[in-house]
Protein backbone atom coordinates (compact mmCIF):
# COMPACT_ATOMS: atom_id res chain seq x y z
CA UNK A 1 0.00 0.00 0.00
CA UNK A 2 2.86 2.46 0.72
CA UNK A 3 3.70 2.39 -2.85
CA UNK A 4 0.12 3.38 -4.36
CA UNK A 5 -0.66 6.14 -5.23
CA UNK A 6 -3.89 7.38 -3.64
CA UNK A 7 -6.52 10.09 -5.62
CA UNK A 8 -7.53 11.79 -2.50
CA UNK A 9 -10.82 12.70 -3.89
CA UNK A 10 -12.11 9.61 -4.76
CA UNK A 11 -10.76 7.93 -1.17
CA UNK A 12 -13.27 11.01 0.51
CA UNK A 13 -15.74 10.19 -1.60
CA UNK A 14 -15.32 6.44 -0.89
CA UNK A 15 -15.24 6.51 2.70
CA UNK A 16 -18.56 9.48 2.58
CA UNK A 17 -20.38 6.34 0.76
CA UNK A 18 -19.37 3.83 3.36
CA UNK A 19 -21.10 5.96 5.77
CA UNK A 20 -24.11 6.32 4.11
CA UNK A 21 -24.29 3.07 3.96
CA UNK A 22 -23.98 2.16 7.58
CA UNK A 23 -26.69 4.82 8.02
CA UNK A 24 -29.19 3.34 5.70
CA UNK A 25 -28.49 -0.21 7.25
CA UNK A 26 -29.20 1.34 10.55
CA UNK A 27 -32.58 2.86 9.22
CA UNK A 28 -33.18 -0.98 7.74
CA UNK A 29 -33.86 -2.13 10.84
CA UNK A 30 -35.63 0.92 12.00
CA UNK A 31 -37.88 0.55 9.04
CA UNK A 32 -38.71 -3.47 9.54
CA UNK A 33 -39.56 -2.00 13.03
CA UNK A 34 -42.01 -0.07 12.31
CA UNK A 35 -43.36 -2.42 10.10
CA UNK A 36 -43.94 -4.88 12.47
CA UNK A 37 -45.27 -2.62 15.28
CA UNK A 38 -47.68 -0.94 13.00
CA UNK A 39 -46.10 2.36 13.67
CA UNK A 40 -46.10 3.27 9.63
CA UNK A 41 -49.93 2.05 9.84
CA UNK A 42 -50.83 4.27 12.55
CA UNK A 43 -49.00 7.44 12.23
CA UNK A 44 -50.36 7.31 8.72
CA UNK A 45 -54.04 7.97 10.24
CA UNK A 46 -52.68 11.10 12.71
CA UNK A 47 -52.75 14.61 12.43
CA UNK A 48 -48.48 16.22 13.62
CA UNK A 49 -48.51 14.62 17.48
CA UNK A 50 -46.05 13.99 19.96
CA UNK A 51 -44.09 10.92 20.87
CA UNK A 52 -46.29 9.94 24.06
CA UNK A 53 -49.49 10.21 21.64
CA UNK A 54 -48.33 8.57 19.13
CA UNK A 55 -47.26 5.53 21.87
CA UNK A 56 -50.60 5.75 23.25
CA UNK A 57 -52.59 5.09 19.42
CA UNK A 58 -50.09 2.34 18.83
CA UNK A 59 -49.96 0.98 22.92
CA UNK A 60 -46.52 1.08 22.59
CA UNK A 61 -43.88 2.21 24.97
CA UNK A 62 -43.14 5.75 24.70
CA UNK A 63 -39.48 5.92 25.61
CA UNK A 64 -38.99 3.30 22.77
CA UNK A 65 -41.20 4.88 20.08
CA UNK A 66 -39.04 8.53 20.92
CA UNK A 67 -35.74 6.76 20.26
CA UNK A 68 -36.86 5.28 16.84
CA UNK A 69 -38.79 8.49 16.32
CA UNK A 70 -34.92 9.91 16.24
CA UNK A 71 -33.73 7.99 13.68
CA UNK A 72 -36.57 8.35 11.16
CA UNK A 73 -36.44 11.94 11.55
CA UNK A 74 -32.52 12.19 10.82
CA UNK A 75 -33.01 10.10 8.38
CA UNK A 76 -35.50 12.11 6.31
CA UNK A 77 -38.78 9.17 6.92
CA UNK A 78 -40.78 11.35 9.11
CA UNK A 79 -41.01 15.25 9.59
CA UNK A 80 -40.33 17.05 13.07
CA UNK A 81 -41.57 20.39 14.38
CA UNK A 82 -39.08 21.10 16.83
CA UNK A 83 -41.42 24.17 18.20
CA UNK A 84 -44.48 21.90 18.94
CA UNK A 85 -42.55 18.31 19.71
CA UNK A 86 -44.24 17.06 17.23
CA UNK A 87 -43.96 14.48 14.31
CA UNK A 88 -45.83 13.59 10.73
CA UNK A 89 -45.48 10.75 8.37
CA UNK A 90 -45.93 12.51 5.22
CA UNK A 91 -48.62 11.13 2.67
CA UNK A 92 -45.81 10.98 -0.03
CA UNK A 93 -44.01 8.31 2.47
CA UNK A 94 -46.95 6.67 3.66
CA UNK A 95 -47.46 4.96 0.47
CA UNK A 96 -44.44 3.42 0.36
CA UNK A 97 -44.31 2.34 4.51
CA UNK A 98 -47.95 0.86 5.39
CA UNK A 99 -49.96 -1.83 4.83
CA UNK A 100 -52.72 -0.32 3.03
CA UNK A 101 -50.44 0.86 0.14
CA UNK A 102 -49.11 -2.83 -0.74
CA UNK A 103 -48.37 -4.19 -3.20
CA UNK A 104 -45.89 -0.75 -3.21
CA UNK A 105 -45.08 -1.23 1.03
CA UNK A 106 -41.14 -1.18 1.05
CA UNK A 107 -40.91 -1.70 4.47
CA UNK A 108 -41.57 -5.64 3.88
CA UNK A 109 -38.34 -5.97 2.31
CA UNK A 110 -36.93 -3.80 5.24
CA UNK A 111 -37.38 -7.39 7.26
CA UNK A 112 -35.10 -8.76 5.56
CA UNK A 113 -31.96 -7.28 6.62
CA UNK A 114 -32.24 -8.04 10.56
CA UNK A 115 -33.52 -11.75 9.40
CA UNK A 116 -30.42 -12.22 7.72
CA UNK A 117 -28.51 -11.04 10.36
CA UNK A 118 -29.46 -13.67 12.59
CA UNK A 119 -27.37 -16.26 10.93
CA UNK A 120 -24.60 -14.31 10.03
CA UNK A 121 -22.36 -16.45 12.74
CA UNK A 122 -22.82 -19.39 10.67
CA UNK A 123 -22.84 -18.03 7.31
CA UNK A 124 -18.93 -16.65 8.77
CA UNK A 125 -18.62 -20.37 9.45
CA UNK A 126 -19.75 -21.10 6.17
CA UNK A 127 -17.06 -18.90 4.04
CA UNK A 128 -14.42 -20.43 6.78
CA UNK A 129 -15.29 -24.13 6.17
CA UNK A 130 -18.01 -24.28 3.32
CA UNK A 131 -21.75 -26.77 3.54
CA UNK A 132 -24.59 -24.14 4.31
CA UNK A 133 -26.91 -23.08 6.64
CA UNK A 134 -30.71 -25.02 6.36
CA UNK A 135 -34.17 -23.19 6.63
CA UNK A 136 -34.37 -25.00 10.07
CA UNK A 137 -32.22 -21.86 11.34
CA UNK A 138 -34.75 -18.98 9.71
CA UNK A 139 -37.00 -18.67 12.94
CA UNK A 140 -39.09 -16.06 10.57
CA UNK A 141 -38.27 -16.40 6.94
CA UNK A 142 -41.55 -18.39 6.15
CA UNK A 143 -43.56 -15.51 7.44
CA UNK A 144 -41.59 -12.63 5.70
CA UNK A 145 -41.71 -14.73 2.80
CA UNK A 146 -45.63 -15.25 2.78
CA UNK A 147 -45.54 -11.54 3.38
CA UNK A 148 -43.37 -10.84 0.71
CA UNK A 149 -44.93 -13.15 -1.73
CA UNK A 150 -48.61 -11.53 -0.69
CA UNK A 151 -47.10 -8.48 -2.22
CA UNK A 152 -45.62 -9.27 -5.55
CA UNK A 153 -47.46 -12.25 -6.08
CA UNK A 154 -50.76 -13.19 -4.81
CA UNK A 155 -51.97 -9.52 -5.43
CA UNK A 156 -50.90 -9.55 -8.64
CA UNK A 157 -51.72 -13.49 -9.56
CA UNK A 158 -55.65 -13.33 -10.61
CA UNK A 159 -55.49 -10.01 -12.62
CA UNK A 160 -51.86 -9.88 -14.24
CA UNK A 161 -49.99 -12.61 -13.65
CA UNK A 162 -52.10 -15.65 -14.50
CA UNK A 163 -53.12 -13.79 -18.24
CA UNK A 164 -49.88 -13.81 -19.08
CA UNK A 165 -50.61 -17.36 -20.37
CA UNK A 166 -53.55 -17.28 -22.85
CA UNK A 167 -56.24 -18.83 -22.25
CA UNK A 168 -55.36 -20.04 -18.53
CA UNK A 169 -58.16 -18.82 -16.53
CA UNK A 170 -60.60 -19.76 -18.89
CA UNK A 171 -58.95 -23.32 -18.68
CA UNK A 172 -59.30 -22.76 -14.49
CA UNK A 173 -62.56 -22.30 -14.49
CA UNK A 174 -63.70 -25.02 -16.61
CA UNK A 175 -61.31 -27.16 -14.08
CA UNK A 176 -57.95 -28.62 -14.48
CA UNK A 177 -55.23 -29.77 -11.79
CA UNK A 178 -52.50 -27.79 -10.77
CA UNK A 179 -49.48 -28.38 -8.98
CA UNK A 180 -47.38 -25.47 -7.09
CA UNK A 181 -43.58 -26.32 -6.22
CA UNK A 182 -42.21 -24.89 -3.43
CA UNK A 183 -45.73 -23.82 -2.90
CA UNK A 184 -44.37 -21.77 1.63
CA UNK A 185 -47.30 -20.97 2.93
CA UNK A 186 -49.90 -21.44 0.54
CA UNK A 187 -51.28 -17.89 -0.63
CA UNK A 188 -51.01 -18.10 -4.31
CA UNK A 189 -53.01 -21.56 -4.28
CA UNK A 190 -55.56 -20.72 -1.43
CA UNK A 191 -56.27 -17.73 -3.93
CA UNK A 192 -56.45 -20.13 -7.03
CA UNK A 193 -58.56 -22.84 -4.92
CA UNK A 194 -60.96 -20.12 -3.76
CA UNK A 195 -61.81 -18.53 -7.02
CA UNK A 196 -61.76 -21.52 -9.22
CA UNK A 197 -63.70 -24.29 -7.23
CA UNK A 198 -63.57 -26.44 -10.25
CA UNK A 199 -60.03 -26.69 -10.39
CA UNK A 200 -58.05 -29.08 -8.30
CA UNK A 201 -54.84 -27.73 -6.34
CA UNK A 202 -51.91 -29.51 -4.61
CA UNK A 203 -49.20 -27.57 -2.80
CA UNK A 204 -45.80 -29.54 -2.10
CA UNK A 205 -43.09 -28.03 -0.26
CA UNK A 206 -40.06 -28.82 2.43
CA UNK A 207 -41.17 -27.19 5.14
CA UNK A 208 -43.94 -28.95 7.86
CA UNK A 209 -44.37 -25.08 9.08
CA UNK A 210 -45.35 -23.72 5.72
CA UNK A 211 -47.29 -26.58 4.83
CA UNK A 212 -49.49 -26.23 8.19
CA UNK A 213 -49.78 -22.50 8.11
CA UNK A 214 -51.20 -23.18 4.67
CA UNK A 215 -53.34 -26.33 5.53
CA UNK A 216 -54.68 -23.97 7.98
CA UNK A 217 -55.73 -20.93 5.94
CA UNK A 218 -57.54 -23.95 3.36
CA UNK A 219 -59.52 -24.71 6.19
CA UNK A 220 -60.05 -21.38 7.48
CA UNK A 221 -61.94 -20.12 4.04
CA UNK A 222 -63.49 -24.09 3.98
CA UNK A 223 -61.68 -25.15 0.61
CA UNK A 224 -61.80 -28.58 -0.42
CA UNK A 225 -60.32 -28.39 -3.62
CA UNK A 226 -56.87 -27.86 -2.19
CA UNK A 227 -54.12 -29.94 -0.61
CA UNK A 228 -50.88 -29.23 0.78
CA UNK A 229 -48.31 -31.91 1.98
CA UNK A 230 -44.65 -31.83 2.74
CA UNK A 231 -42.22 -33.50 0.78
CA UNK A 232 -38.80 -33.35 -0.78
CA UNK A 233 -39.04 -32.64 -4.48
CA UNK A 234 -35.60 -33.86 -5.57
CA UNK A 235 -36.46 -36.79 -6.86
CA UNK A 236 -39.93 -35.80 -7.74
CA UNK A 237 -41.73 -39.17 -7.01
CA UNK A 238 -44.99 -38.13 -7.41
CA UNK A 239 -47.07 -42.11 -8.29
CA UNK A 240 -48.30 -41.15 -10.96
CA UNK A 241 -50.22 -37.78 -10.51
CA UNK A 242 -50.58 -35.71 -13.77
CA UNK A 243 -50.65 -32.17 -13.99
CA UNK A 244 -52.15 -29.47 -16.63
CA UNK A 245 -50.06 -26.45 -14.98
CA UNK A 246 -47.34 -26.58 -12.76
CA UNK A 247 -46.20 -23.09 -10.84
CA UNK A 248 -43.18 -22.57 -9.31
CA UNK A 249 -42.94 -18.56 -7.54
CA UNK A 250 -39.40 -17.72 -6.66
CA UNK A 251 -38.69 -20.86 -5.86
CA UNK A 252 -36.50 -23.22 -8.05
CA UNK A 253 -32.79 -21.23 -7.37
CA UNK A 254 -33.67 -22.69 -3.53
CA UNK A 255 -33.54 -26.14 -4.39
CA UNK A 256 -30.98 -28.52 -3.78
CA UNK A 257 -31.18 -29.88 -6.65
CA UNK A 258 -32.95 -27.85 -9.95
CA UNK A 259 -31.84 -29.69 -12.01
CA UNK A 260 -33.85 -32.71 -10.64
CA UNK A 261 -36.84 -30.59 -10.29
CA UNK A 262 -37.53 -29.03 -13.44
CA UNK A 263 -37.01 -32.36 -15.51
CA UNK A 264 -39.43 -33.93 -12.78
CA UNK A 265 -41.97 -30.81 -13.89
CA UNK A 266 -41.30 -32.01 -17.34
CA UNK A 267 -42.13 -35.65 -16.64
CA UNK A 268 -45.33 -34.86 -14.99
CA UNK A 269 -46.71 -32.21 -17.39
CA UNK A 270 -49.66 -33.51 -19.49
CA UNK A 271 -48.72 -32.70 -23.42
CA UNK A 272 -49.99 -29.96 -23.47
CA UNK A 273 -49.69 -28.43 -20.16
CA UNK A 274 -47.93 -25.46 -18.81
CA UNK A 275 -45.48 -24.84 -16.33
CA UNK A 276 -45.27 -21.00 -15.16
CA UNK A 277 -42.19 -20.23 -12.95
CA UNK A 278 -41.41 -16.56 -11.79
CA UNK A 279 -37.95 -15.88 -10.81
CA UNK A 280 -35.56 -13.31 -10.00
CA UNK A 281 -34.91 -10.67 -13.07
CA UNK A 282 -31.55 -10.75 -13.43
CA UNK A 283 -28.32 -11.78 -15.32
CA UNK A 284 -26.23 -14.90 -14.81
CA UNK A 285 -22.87 -12.72 -15.77
CA UNK A 286 -22.31 -10.10 -12.59
CA UNK A 287 -21.16 -7.15 -15.35
CA UNK A 288 -24.46 -7.10 -16.35
CA UNK A 289 -25.93 -6.62 -13.44
CA UNK A 290 -24.59 -3.26 -12.49
CA UNK A 291 -27.08 -1.57 -13.05
CA UNK A 292 -29.92 -3.48 -11.42
CA UNK A 293 -31.65 -1.16 -8.85
CA UNK A 294 -31.45 -3.60 -6.20
CA UNK A 295 -28.46 -6.27 -7.38
CA UNK A 296 -26.69 -5.07 -3.95
CA UNK A 297 -29.75 -6.55 -1.86
CA UNK A 298 -30.62 -9.67 -3.95
CA UNK A 299 -26.76 -10.95 -4.20
CA UNK A 300 -26.94 -10.27 -0.06
CA UNK A 301 -30.23 -12.20 0.41
CA UNK A 302 -28.64 -14.74 -2.10
CA UNK A 303 -25.40 -15.21 0.47
CA UNK A 304 -27.37 -15.43 3.05
CA UNK A 305 -30.11 -17.84 2.07
CA UNK A 306 -30.83 -18.53 -0.99
CA UNK A 307 -27.38 -19.98 -1.81
CA UNK A 308 -26.65 -21.54 1.51
CA UNK A 309 -30.01 -22.61 1.97
CA UNK A 310 -29.26 -25.21 -0.83
CA UNK A 311 -25.88 -25.94 -0.25
CA UNK A 312 -26.70 -27.47 3.58
CA UNK A 313 -28.36 -30.12 1.63
CA UNK A 314 -25.10 -30.80 -0.13
CA UNK A 315 -27.19 -29.22 -3.19
CA UNK A 316 -26.13 -26.98 -6.52
CA UNK A 317 -26.40 -23.23 -4.56
CA UNK A 318 -27.35 -21.79 -7.72
CA UNK A 319 -28.22 -18.36 -5.78
CA UNK A 320 -30.99 -16.49 -6.12
CA UNK A 321 -29.10 -14.53 -9.13
CA UNK A 322 -28.47 -17.67 -11.10
CA UNK A 323 -30.41 -15.29 -14.30
CA UNK A 324 -32.22 -15.72 -17.06
CA UNK A 325 -29.37 -17.37 -19.39
CA UNK A 326 -28.91 -19.90 -16.45
CA UNK A 327 -32.52 -20.48 -16.36
CA UNK A 328 -33.03 -20.64 -20.25
CA UNK A 329 -30.14 -23.32 -20.32
CA UNK A 330 -31.70 -25.38 -17.38
CA UNK A 331 -35.52 -25.23 -18.79
CA UNK A 332 -33.68 -26.49 -21.89
CA UNK A 333 -32.04 -29.39 -20.78
CA UNK A 334 -35.23 -30.25 -18.44
CA UNK A 335 -37.43 -30.85 -21.82
CA UNK A 336 -39.04 -27.53 -22.13
CA UNK A 337 -37.97 -26.44 -26.14
CA UNK A 338 -40.96 -23.50 -26.30
CA UNK A 339 -39.44 -21.00 -22.76
CA UNK A 340 -40.93 -17.49 -22.70
CA UNK A 341 -39.87 -14.62 -20.77
CA UNK A 342 -42.56 -12.33 -19.87
CA UNK A 343 -42.11 -9.16 -17.67
CA UNK A 344 -45.01 -7.18 -15.82
CA UNK A 345 -44.79 -2.94 -16.11
CA UNK A 346 -45.31 -3.05 -12.06
CA UNK A 347 -42.53 -5.58 -11.22
CA UNK A 348 -39.22 -4.78 -11.82
CA UNK A 349 -38.17 -7.88 -9.47
CA UNK A 350 -39.07 -10.59 -11.61
CA UNK A 351 -38.95 -12.54 -14.53
CA UNK A 352 -42.14 -15.27 -15.48
CA UNK A 353 -41.22 -18.39 -17.56
CA UNK A 354 -43.97 -19.29 -19.73
CA UNK A 355 -42.40 -23.03 -20.61
CA UNK A 356 -44.03 -25.82 -22.84
CA UNK A 357 -42.98 -28.99 -24.79
CA UNK A 358 -43.94 -29.52 -28.34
Amino acid sequence: MSNTQIDSAKAEAFAESLIDVLNKGALSLMISIGHRTGLYDTMSTLPWCTSREIARHSNLNERYVREWLGAMVTGGIIDYNPESSKYSLPAEHAAFLTRESAPDNIAVFAQYIPLLGTVEDKILDCFKNGGGVPYSEYSRFHEVMAEDSGQTVVAALIEHILPLVPGLKEDLEKGIDVLDVGCGSGRALNLMAKIYPKSRFFGYDLSEEAIAAGRSDASGDSLTNVKFEAKDLTEFDLDGQRFDLITAFDAIHDQARPDNVLAGVARVLRPDGVFLMQDIAGSSHLHKNLDHPIAPLLYTISCLHCMTVSLAQDGAGLGAMWGEEKAHEMLNDAGFDRVEVKKLSHDFQNNFYINTKS
